[in-house]
């Protein structure tokens, strides 16, 4: 199948080998060509414009950063509508609010074309393992036509809904990622505060009941010498889609109580200039507030 692939960043560039290895044919897009070099010379096609990626496409995919973008790739003038043809869907896999993903898709019906939401849930370390999931909101026969190429990114594939329901399931998703996240490092904290070594603290926990899979690769990380240089989620770019729940809790009249005070841990990663990091480092927030170091 002829698909286009919109965003090489850290996520996508992970996403078209799998689309590559599963046979398919990919055009893709980065506003930083040199991104994309490796996936050119593993034999993608690079277009010069989103408009130019989605022109003989079949499928055309995104993966960018907020919903600003996914505006401005698909709506603008150079951009993925203007060259998507007749029968042709667009899904854009980026996290974004959902009221913002259901204009695009409106315009996209206006113009006799469609539009699906299907954010991807994971990081590259489970994108790389096959491990990935996707939910989709919108069109159900689109849904059912790209259903089977989704299942190259990985095996857990759903539709949630309707347009706008997939970036609000996962806003939902991550909304309970990152409170899982920050609730980890309160509770080595308090192990370690009471005389418990840390590696043992994180060994017990990811033993126990509350074990899961983002605990299990992430957990490890604030061991000493483990944080990764390059950070799977620094608190910057995870604090983007906390904020994305505490504005639809919003939205919704629905209280996140959690959320807001994972939320100010966040914040105090900033304000200890560690934000750079992975986010799990709010570990070391929990620490300083403890007196241990």
């Amino acid at each position: 199948m002829e698909i286009g692939f919109v965003g090489l960043g850290d996520m996508g560039s992970l996403i078209v080998p799998r689309l590559m290895a599963a046979g398919h044919r990919v055009t893709g897009w980065n506003r930083t060509r040199s991104k994309a070099e490796p996936l050119i010379a593993a034999g993608m096609s690079f277009a010069a414009t989103p408009r130019e990626a989605a022109a003989n496409a079949e499928i055309v995919f995104s993966i960018v950063t907020d919903g600003a973008a996914v505006e401005q790739v698909a709506l603008g003038p150079d951009g993925i509508l203007a060259g998507l043809r007749e029968g042709g869907i667009y899904a854009d896999m980026s996290t974004i609010a959902p009221h913002v993903s259901r204009g695009v898709a409106e315009t996209f019906a206006a113009a006799g074309r469609v539009m699906l939401d299907a954010p991807i849930s994971g990081s590259p370390v489970t994108i790389q393992a096959g491990q990935a999931s996707v939910m989709v909101g919108g069109d159900e026969a689109g849904y059912e036509r790209i259903a089977p190429v989704l299942l190259a990114i990985g095996p857990k594939v759903m539709r949630v809904g309707g347009n706008g329901l997939a970036c609000q399931m996962k806003i939902a998703v991550n909304l309970l990622l990152m409170v899982e996240v920050i609730c980890f490092g309160e509770s080595v904290a308090l192990a370690e505060k009471g005389g418990v070594d840390r590696a043992v603290a994180v060994e017990a926990i990811l033993k126990s009941v509350a074990a899961s899979p983002v605990l299990g690769y992430r957990g490890p990380f604030i061991l000493e010498g483990k944080m990764p240089a390059k950070p799977l989620a620094d608190v910057t770019l995870q604090q983007k889609d906390m904020m994305l729940a505490l504005d639809l809790g919003r939205r919704l009249g629905s209280p996140v109580p959690l959320a807001a005070a994972a939320n100010e841990m966040m914040n105090a990663c900033r304000g200890l200039g560690i934000d750079h990091r992975d986010f799990v480092a709010a570990h070391e927030v929990y620490r300083r507030l403890g007196g241990q170091s």
